[in-house]
């Protein structure tokens, strides 16, 4: 088979992916909505519609209030870590590379946390003006801070250091880290509940309200990747191969931080911390359609969207009527495929 005809067949492959994956996130939704402990069928609330009966006030709460609004945040969720994944890694040139890797999930993370721990501390103003988002709203700021301060620390000239953003973004992450264990320590135990729960990412607080709030931030990062496509598929080559086909490698770089920091900063904020999403996914799918980024990175939302959905209903059911926090379920799931990925590089190197 000729090179053409090799492309040719990778795209028509990847093509064809993108409407296998759309089809499963219809069906992951409508499963989604109609699973839980609470009994309430999707098809009977449609059926009662389409009749012009009125539904009960316990489907119209369970539908509407409660899974509905979960629905849609578990899928911009999902998506924006998995693009922001497979951002990372292109960006990286590493499949192991991961959203939390240049510190936006360890600046959130601390950030939130103290907002946990001392919010109380904060005057009556400031608490009464951000009311029940304070947490959401101090670690999407995290994120975002933590993520300046990485580039300004690896920006010399202005050229950023991939390298340098990288070891900069593991030390973040062991203070962010080391001071959350401070945190702990001074919280009392009501606290110490939220902190955890919140640490393992949950979905279970999900609002029409927080789905606004994190909606625009996440619509537009996941809009803005497609357009790093080339950029990153001129990467892969290497930053002086890039350069000399007409790649602006510094745009690029700055792009896919700022979308990273965007698309995982307001997911962590609405969930809290869910792992493995953003390595896992964005492999198996070059392993499944190969790397072109204009492919890679659609199926990736698509594909994040509905592993996420499948861990989130998981989740509110394994331990029913009491529910799991997500981001054990996605740890439990994705350990596993993130070691077969260590052991296939593992060998592939022949170390």
């Amino acid at each position: 088979m000729t090179g053409a005809a090799h492309g040719f067949d990778r795209r028509a492959r990847a093509r064809r992916l993108t409407v296998l994956l759309a089809l499963l996130l219809m069906v992951m939704s409508v499963a989604s909505l109609g699973w839980g402990a609470a009994g309430t069928s999707v098809w009977g609330a449609v059926a009662d519609l389409a009749a012009g009966r009125a539904l009960s006030p316990l489907d119209r709460l369970v539908l509407f209030d409660i899974r509905l609004p979960r629905l849609f945040l578990c899928i911009l969720v999902g998506a924006a870590l998995a693009v922001s994944g497979a951002l990372m890694q292109g960006l990286f040139r590493n499949p192991l590379a991961d959203p939390g890797i240049v510190g936006v999930s360890a600046g959130a993370s601390l950030a939130a946390i103290t907002a946990i721990v001392l919010g109380g501390l904060l005057p009556a103003t400031v608490l009464s003006f951000a009311g029940d988002y304070l947490v959401a709203i101090a670690a999407f700021l995290g994120g975002w801070a933590s993520t300046l301060l990485l580039y300004r620390v690896a920006t010399r000239g202005g050229q950023t250091s991939v390298a340098t953003m990288l070891l900069a973004g593991i030390a973040l992450t062991a203070l962010a880290m080391a001071l959350v264990g401070v945190l702990t320590y001074l919280a009392d135990d009501r606290q110490l509940r939220d902190l955890t729960f919140w640490q393992m990412g949950s979905l279970a607080g999900a609002t029409w309200p927080k789905v606004l709030a994190a909606a625009p931030i996440i619509l537009t990062a996941l809009a803005a990747a497609p357009l790093l496509a080339r950029g990153l598929n001129g990467l892969a080559l290497g930053e002086a191969a890039a350069g000399h086909i007409g790649i602006p490698v510094q745009r690029v770089k700055n792009m896919a931080i700022l979308t990273v920091a965007a698309a995982t900063g307001a997911a962590v904020a609405v969930s809290g911390g869910i792992g493995f999403v953003g390595i896992v996914v964005p492999h198996v799918l070059r392993l499944a359609s190969g790397p072109d980024h204009h492919t890679l990175l659609p199926n990736a939302a698509l594909l994040g969207a509905s592993l996420l959905l499948a861990a989130d209903m998981i989740a509110r059911t394994v331990l029913a009527p009491a529910e799991l926090p997500i981001g054990i379920v996605t740890a439990i799931l994705g350990a596993p495929v993130f070691l077969w990925i260590l052991l296939r590089r593992h060998g592939a190197m022949g170390m």
